[in-house]
């Protein structure tokens, strides 16, 4: 079992890696080799098997085709321009999310052996005019340029699974919450760094107020997830290859709430509430009432409560003082 994770470099993608480094087997099989792929060269992982690392830029054919190789079983497509980045750059929104999700696709597709296609879509495929709660049936209506180059992947990937080039799967993700390492340039990226900062010692902003409610799920989690969802059953799936990821419905406040219980009242007493318009227009056109009704009857779980997700960054993540 040859696996290729493609957004190897970032926080999920090295983490699937090392739990899959961990496990040992995937879809019943022994893995043989995992590659992990990034536009920059990804750090590897320690393995009872070969990892090797290899630079690839999903917007280019060649770099897919070269990357992509004849034995790869299982693509995991976690590789983005994330949402605040995509909207404020909207060629390259459009040249990552969308052609190069395409690319990815005519890869799988030419290899004529059907690998599984793991897709990390996103919740920004819905919003606007659609009644709560947001279900697996409801229908896509993005409003931003990163939830329509969502949604046209989620379209993409349930046509080429129907025509049998390859066997997909694409999961919503909820918001991953807590993230190590820095902010990136995602709209939700404060919903890590208001508390990942202050567990650091580190003061942090929050740009909405503290009764701003919204969708979350751990890393820890989210990874068990995908592993999941890689060795559903393919018949299993439906008509529609995509589904929401399991996660919770939690306010701001409720956030702060957990962190407190779990490490005491000094960490959030280092938070700022300073509104930021730009970030607040783009996460309130996000739908937060979400019912995973498909996923769960899958077998793939959310977290039990935030604290759990606190629990788990300082168990995972928290560099050492």
């Amino acid at each position: 079992m040859n696996i290729l994770i493609l957004g190897g470099g970032g926080v999920v993608g090295q983490k699937l890696a090392q739990a899959l480094a961990k496990r040992g087997t995937l879809r019943g099989q022994e893995i043989s080799k995992i590659t992990l792929a990034d536009i920059m060269d990804p750090t590897p992982v320690e393995a009872p098997f070969p990892v090797e690392t290899a630079t690839c830029d999903i917007a280019d054919p060649a770099s897919v085709e070269a990357c992509i190789g004849a034995d790869t079983h299982v693509i995991y497509l976690l590789a983005a321009i994330v949402s605040a980045h995509a909207e404020e750059d909207f060629d390259l929104g459009y040249k990552i999310n969308m052609t190069g999700t395409i690319n990815v696709l005519e890869r799988a597709r030419a290899l004529g052996t059907k690998p599984v296609v793991v897709f990390t879509s996103s919740l920004a495929v819905f919003g606007g005019e659609v009644p709560d709660p947001i279900t697996d049936h409801t229908f896509l209506n993005p409003q931003t340029s990163y939830g329509t180059q969502k949604a046209i992947g989620e379209l993409l990937l349930t046509d080429y699974s129907r025509k049998g080039f390859i066997d997909g799967r694409g999961f919503r993700l909820p918001t991953i919450s807590v993230r190590p390492g820095k902010p990136n340039r995602a709209a939700s990226s404060f919903m890590s760094s208001i508390l990942r900062e202050p567990l650091n010692g580190q003061e942090a902003i929050c740009p909405v107020d503290d009764d701003f409610l919204h969708y979350y799920l751990s890393p820890r989690k989210c990874v068990e997830n995908l592993i999941k969802g890689a060795e559903l059953a393919e018949d299993d799936l439906g008509m529609n290859r995509n589904m929401m990821m399991p996660g919770r419905i939690w306010s701001v406040r409720q956030l702060i709430d957990a962190m407190t219980a779990v490490a005491g009242p000094e960490p959030a007493k280092l938070i700022r509430f300073e509104a930021q318009p730009d970030i607040q227009r783009i996460v309130k056109g996000w739908r937060y009432d979400q019912a995973p009704e498909k996923s769960l009857k899958l077998g793939l779980t959310a977290d039990d409560s935030f604290e759990d997700n606190i629990r788990y960054y300082l168990e995972d993540d928290k560099p050492a003082s």
